[in-house]
């Protein structure tokens, strides 16, 4: 039985040499040379003026929310499919989450933002789930329409577009993550991007304890340590020298699970393309039919006694028991989200799997099925 992780990241570039030269010139903290050239060339790949380096992608968020200084009880516009990562930031920030179902891209569905929007409504956090891109273009026109905010949440699509311009170039601020399975990691790390200074240096100040410059360990006010070492900026480096490389051999991997699994009865498949971008398949998702009598979480587990290593999909926000607990989205039903959260989960789909690989996974898929 041969065995496939889920994920495996590509360490084979340029990243033992950076981190060698970490170790041997003594910077392996923050503010070291590899952490300004991660920031500058992240900002360079997305169009943006400013890169700002954290910890994780999960902190980028909430040191964007906070940075834009939303009024208390502002209401945010988001997925109701994502990770909980977006809710929390927006709680964290004293703002109010406000959900919108998702679509056949399993994003956010932009047709129904609109109906969600109130007078407190002050932002929308666009998130790009899991390859295919958020319709941008039309969350921007929306946005401007009402004079709303833009948190664009671009952690899943690293080298990714939405009507030919970067993701991560299209918000206010913009979040990423460098975790392992990301197209570039860092082992842990995230970065907020944007083009205004004050939101940039706001960043920057809660990223360090928001030390006043004229003298440090003096404080106005509580900031974090957000900060990501030079260690793990240049590993961020040597992967972001193989972007593009690697959005290639995402992108022919992919198109390979599409056509191992393609017409196979009872599954739903990623969407290639829509009108505005074409999937990166950050992950190669799959949405059992309702005709297969068992869930998501039964069919893993077959998989996985056949050595097959799969991840599930996002569990939606309103039926997170934490957030109900919060008096939040009591009696709301988001039916498709609802529906792939049961359905849905990944195969494995790390930048180091080989055809061998895909395709004994593709091959196990298949017999689960035949055997149910």
């Amino acid at each position: 039985m041969m065995k496939v992780a889920v994920n495996e990241p590509d360490l084979r570039g340029n990243e033992k040499k950076y981190l060698a030269e970490c170790v041997d010139t003594g910077w392996i903290s923050s503010e070291g040379p590899f952490e300004e050239r991660f920031e500058h060339e992240m900002a360079r790949v997305c169009g943006r003026k400013h890169g700002i380096a954290v910890s994780n992608g999960s902190v980028a968020l909430d040191a964007a929310l906070q940075a834009l200084a939303l009024p208390e009880g502002a209401e945010v516009i988001m997925p109701a499919f994502t990770i909980i990562s977006c809710a929390s930031a927006v709680l964290r920030a004293g703002c109010v989450p406000v959900l919108v179902d998702c679509d056949r891209t399993w994003n956010m569905d932009v047709g129904q933002i609109e109906s969600k929007i109130t007078s407190d409504t002050r932002a929308i956090m666009a998130v790009h789930i899991y390859g295919l891109s958020s319709d941008m273009q039309a969350v921007t026109r929306i946005a401007q329409k009402h004079g709303l905010r833009i948190i664009e949440d671009a952690a899943e699509a690293i080298g990714q577009k939405s009507h030919g311009r970067p993701c991560g170039s299209w918000g206010d601020v913009s979040c990423f993550s460098f975790y392992p399975n990301k197209h570039v990691t860092t082992g842990e790390g995230g970065m907020i991007l944007c083009d205004d200074d004050n939101l940039a240096g706001r960043c920057r100040s809660l990223r360090n304890l928001c030390f006043v410059p004229e003298q440090r360990f003096f404080h106005r006010e509580l900031g974090y340590n957000f900060r990501m070492s030079n260690l793990q900026a240049a590993l961020g480096v040597a992967q972001l020298e193989k972007l593009d490389a690697t959005v290639r051999k995402k992108r022919r991997m992919g198109e390979k699970y599409q056509e191992l699994l393609g017409g196979v009865t009872g599954l739903e498949l990623p969407l290639r393309k829509t009108e505005y971008a074409e999937n990166i398949y950050w992950v190669f998702g799959l949405v059992l039919g309702d005709e297969i009598p068992i869930d998501a979480r039964e069919f893993s587990r077959r998989l996985g006694d056949a050595g097959v290593g799969t991840r599930p999909f996002f569990w939606p926000m309103h039926e997170q028991p934490v957030l109900l607990e919060k008096g939040l989205f009591r009696g709301e039903r988001y039916s498709e989200s609802e529906r792939i959260a049961r359905r849905g989960f990944y195969i494995p789909s790390g930048v180091a799997l080989t055809d061998e690989q895909m395709e004994y996974a593709a091959g196990q898929v298949k017999s689960v099925l035949e055997n149910i």
